[in-house]
């Protein structure tokens, strides 16, 4: 008989939590209090954060037509490029209090929350009360998962249906509940509405869970699951189908499609594109870090990585454990989900040649933490046979030798972490050899300072994410590093008088330098003129005053006040007060006027809304006060999205003249 082979204590069919020592609910609230107070403390520091996201948020708190299709103005231009579902929380949160920094980011903060305590729902189901609350604290201190429940991206509303969809396919499970596996399809549908087919990475993982494990016929589990794509169907599609109703000329044109359509946004730029890096009008992987080793990689392990390594050994110990249990054990059940939706989720990132970056794998952090918790019972429960021991101790050595790994990526950063990381990570991994000849309080004092240890590391890189202020489109956890999408990581620069974006007074259109010039395939105009590569010196907390970003395609405006001024002086008299390329350039000036900017050729300026006709005929009927000089679009191509933002910025230099305000290029179009 091996460690694993050892007989566990019995598990019940039903939920566990009707036997809860006392100390449960306080230590419950403790946890779900410090996680409030991590993602909520100095929220408004970051202010628009990713103003992208933020300006659509402005304009579906203006207007409800706005609010349902995502659109990135309230005159309705373009929407943003995905589903409007993560933009719905914040925008009825700056419907009631008003349009600024706390009321967008506090409903994600809040969705941070909600997905820890979720979390411990779903583990505390099969496991000990203290494996729920280690769950959650790992999901809660894993740096992206600060970063992104502090922040503006669709991420936090994804990853909180994504954790509830595994609670309701555990229940599910439990008793073959037709209910609840409805439920669990409808979450992940409506998980679709916040980042697309992102949601349906789990979808896989949780009909094979419920098809091999549920405790019913083979008949009955094959309609239920017939039944639950139904649903997955329902509520991911029935904003798709309403879209698709609506006549394109009463409606925004789709941002991130080539074609006015959701199912091209869904399946190409969204979906087939980010796997195989030929989304139309895209960026493509500017990594070009594909590959096993990108979970552990320069910038992305110190997001995610800091318990994979102790994730993946007890994964391998719990299945080892269920071998020869029932098919029905919710035990294995709960292991095999787990475990599915991570070895899934990380493959598909590692290998995806499309666009990628870091903040993506915050979908991994649920999981990780669940196998953590889960697997830290299995085995603690087990401790009298060596095998076990072995096993809890060598994953502890290892989460602390990995540990010191990561922290010594940043050498200069609180360099005596490293080193008290990991001594004390290898003396609780001795004394965890010895636990079953310890006195029983001995034994319990090394199992929580191993778990102290393990989340040392994770938890100063999520403090050191809490306390700076994070904008722009590419964000980063942890304390600077070098490697990533911006190369090396830090305090993010404003731009120049324009801001980000803004590109000084340089007049649209032509070749060169020039405000409107179509830089390279892969670039982004640099402020001071020319073109800045994003693989360069780069930044994830921009906003200060030191090298950042990679410029107005990655980060909002800074708009001065006369140029504000400007925009919003008879402002009724117009749909748009001004337009300027590119979404990120635009929305910038919209959030300081409060007044609706098109966003010529939408993210990425390589969109054809609107064409250089429709334009001219917005112009000719007085539709659009002001062009903003400035922006990035990009060269024409056979995947590089449409050219028509190129085209208005060379008619509006041909055929306008340019003033110049706070450094930024004004034309008049009136």
């Amino acid at each position: 008989m091996t460690v694993l082979d050892t007989p566990a204590p019995a598990r019940r069919t039903g939920p566990r939590t009707a036997h809860d020592p006392p100390w449960t609910r306080p230590a419950l609230a403790v946890l779900l209090a410090a996680t409030a107070a991590l993602y909520l403390g100095n929220l408004g520091a970051s202010g628009w954060a990713n103003s992208f996201y933020s300006a659509a948020v402005q304009a579906g708190a203006t207007s409800w037509k706005a609010f349902f299709f995502g659109s990135s103005d309230a005159a309705g231009a373009i929407t943003v490029d995905k589903t409007p579902g993560a933009l719905w929380p914040m925008a009825l949160s700056a419907r009631i209090f008003g349009v600024n920094a706390w009321s967008i980011l506090a409903p994600q903060a809040l969705m941070g929350v909600a997905t820890v305590a979720a979390l411990y729902a779903t583990v505390r189901r099969r496991y000990p009360a203290w494996a729920a609350l280690l769950a959650g604290a790992v999901l809660a201190l894993t740096p992206v998962a600060a970063l992104m429940f502090r922040f503006n991206n669709p991420d936090a509303l994804l990853v909180l249906m994504l954790t509830l969809a595994a609670y309701c396919l555990v229940r599910a499970q439990e008793n073959a509940s037709t209910r609840w596996l409805l439920l669990a399809a409808s979450c992940v549908g409506t998980g679709f509405l916040a980042k697309m087919l992102q949601a349906f990475l789990v979808v896989p993982v949780l009909a094979l869970v419920y098809l091999v494990t549920a405790p019913a016929p083979v008949r009955r589990r094959v309609w239920q699951l017939l039944l639950a794509g139904v649903a997955l169907l329902v509520s991911a599609g029935w904003w798709v189908a309403a879209v698709a109703l609506v006549p394109a000329s009463s409606r925004p044109y789709i941002g991130g499609s080539q074609n006015n359509s959701v199912l091209e946004l869904a399946l190409g730029y969204n979906g087939l594109g980010r796997l195989n890096g030929e989304e139309t009008g895209g960026l493509g992987n500017l990594n070009q870090d594909a590959g096993w080793g990108r979970m552990f990689g320069a910038t992305i392990g110190g997001q995610i990585s800091w318990l994979l390594p102790a994730a993946l050994i007890l994964l391998a110990a719990g299945m080892w454990a269920a071998r020869r249990a029932p098919r029905t054990d919710p035990g294995r059940a709960a292991f095999a989900l787990w475990g599915g939706w991570l070895l899934l989720t990380a493959a598909t990132f590692s290998f995806m040649q499309g666009i990628f970056h870091e903040y993506y794998t915050v979908a991994l952090a649920p999981a990780a933490a669940a196998l953590t918790g889960m697997g830290a019972a299995l085995l603690w429960s087990r401790r009298r046979a060596l095998k076990a021991r072995l096993v809890l101790a060598g994953t502890v050595a290892a989460t602390a030798a990995w540990a010191f790994a990561l922290l010594r990526r940043t050498p200069d950063w609180h360099p005596w972490i490293a080193p008290a990381v990991l001594a004390a990570g290898l003396l609780v991994a001795a004394a965890l050899l010895a636990a079953a000849r310890l006195p029983a309080r001995a034994a319990l004092a090394a199992g929580a300072v191993a778990a102290v240890t393990a989340l040392t590391g994770p938890a100063a890189y999520a403090l050191d994410t809490a306390a700076t202020p994070h904008t722009g489109a590419i964000v980063t956890a942890g304390p600077s590093t070098r490697g990533g999408f911006g190369g090396m990581r830090g305090p993010g620069r404003t731009g120049g008088p324009g801001g980000q974006g803004g590109q000084g007074a340089r007049a649209p259109g032509g070749s060169g330098a020039g405000a409107g010039a179509m830089p390279p395939p892969g670039t982004a105009a640099a402020p001071g003129g020319g073109f800045t590569r994003p693989g360069g010196t780069g930044g994830r907390r921009s906003g200060g005053s030191r090298p950042g970003g990679p410029g107005g395609l990655l980060n909002g405006t800074t708009p001065g006040s006369a140029v504000t001024a400007a925009l919003k002086a008879g402002a009724g008299s117009y749909t748009w007060v001004a337009a300027a390329v590119g979404s990120n350039n635009a929305s910038g000036y919209q959030l300081a006027a409060r007044e609706p900017v098109m966003a010529v050729g939408g993210f990425n300026g390589t969109d054809p809304a609107p064409t250089l006709e429709q334009f001219r005929s917005h112009v000719a009927a007085g539709k659009i006060h002001y062009f903003i000089g400035g922006g990035t679009v990009r060269t024409g191509g056979t995947d590089s999205g449409s050219d028509a933002a190129q085209q208005i910025s060379d008619w509006v230099q041909k055929t306008f003249t340019a003033k110049t305000v706070d450094g930024v290029a004004l034309y008049d179009l009136t």
